[in-house]
């Protein structure tokens, strides 16, 4: 019996499945706290986009954050518009699975999400994230400014050091200008404050991200 296998390599535009032209149904409000999900947020409010592996405990790492607004899930760096989580997962759509975190740069900078999302799982690992196998499972970040790109690169540069004074091998982390975020369905809205015993399935490398690297 052969198993089904996972494809590793993200498709094209032209191999991407063609979506949909409408947006899928999906809340306006976080189940934490009832605040809005969707823009337009609170003036002075700036915006991560972050993959880490599956995007339920992802989301959880940055929620309960001092400075952070609000946080939601939903699929990006794809080719197929308003994918579906079921054609996110079958490795035909390019997407990945990512957390925004809507913060306050006032009370937590960009630099200090960096530090957590480095810290909350293993780049090093590709096409996966532990027992999570995929192409949206990659480590990614998604820069919606100069200013980002270049705190992303530096932190990223900064952590590769620790990680190989620590004995682990290269980075594999993408590091794109945002594209198209499309949010997830309903369910997958802060999942594990609606299932707080649902699988999480995150593990660090034990590293520490250099603190202020990206300042």
């Amino acid at each position: 019996m052969r198993l089904f296998r996972k494809a590793m390599t993200i498709p094209s535009a032209a191999e991407a499945l063609p979506g949909r032209p409408d947006p899928l149904p999906t809340p306006n409000t976080s189940f934490i706290g009832g605040r809005s999900i969707k823009p337009p947020f609170p003036e002075g409010m700036e915006c991560a986009q972050l993959g880490l592996g599956c995007f339920w405990g992802a989301e959880k790492a940055f929620w309960n954050l001092p400075g952070v607004h609000v946080t939601a899930v939903g699929y990006a760096a794809g080719a197929t518009p308003n994918p579906t989580y079921e054609e996110v997962c079958s490795g035909r759509t390019g997407h990945n699975e990512v957390v925004l975190v809507v913060f306050d740069p006032d009370r937590i900078g960009y630099d200090e999400i960096l530090k957590i999302f480095w810290e909350a799982h293993d780049p090093t690992q590709g096409m996966r994230q532990g027992n999570d196998v995929g192409t949206q499972y990659r480590s990614g970040i998604y820069t919606g400014s100069e200013a980002q790109t270049e705190q992303a690169l530096a932190s990223r540069d900064a952590y590769q050091q620790a990680l190989s004074a620590a004995g682990h091998g290269r980075i594999t982390t993408e590091i794109l200008e945002a594209g198209p975020f499309y949010y997830a369905e309903d369910y997958h809205q802060q999942y594990l404050a609606k299932n707080p015993f649902g699988y999480c399935g995150h593990g660090g490398t034990g590293v520490a991200c250099p603190a202020g690297v990206a300042a």
